[in-house]
């Protein structure tokens, strides 16, 4: 059985910085595509940030370019999220997801969900 479990959310201060990592169980975690999607309160799905399987591939939003750093352990079959330079418009419902592919960058052929880490933003 497939499951993402996110950690790391909470507040932080604007300019600050979070880690967030997702721990995957229940398939071979170094044969797929991940990727890091948040929901702001009130708004749609955003895909934030995606990695190839072997992390030879990384892919951002333009919103988060330059200050998030998506990254995975194979060994420890966790991925992560590094967010440095935090706004309040970083604050969201942040969900880890598995793509159904070794390569992708992308919410498209995304096949499993975690339950989502909160992070706030703000003074």
């Amino acid at each position: 059985q497939v499951q993402l479990v996110e950690s790391g959310g909470g507040l932080a201060q604007p300019g600050g910085s979070l880690r967030l990592s997702c721990a995957a169980s229940g398939f071979t975690f170094s044969s797929y595509a991940m990727s890091w999607a948040r929901q702001a309160p009130g708004k749609g799905l955003e895909w934030v940030s995606g990695i190839y399987n072997d992390g030879s591939g990384t892919y951002y939003a333009d919103s988060v370019k330059g200050r998030f750093t998506i990254s995975r352990d194979n060994a420890k079959n966790t991925l992560y999220l590094q967010m440095n330079s935090l706004k309040p418009e970083d604050t969201a419902l942040y969900y880890c997801a598995k793509d159904s592919s070794s390569r992708a960058a992308s919410l498209d052929d995304v096949d499993y969900w975690g339950k989502g880490t909160l992070v706030t933003v703000s003074s």
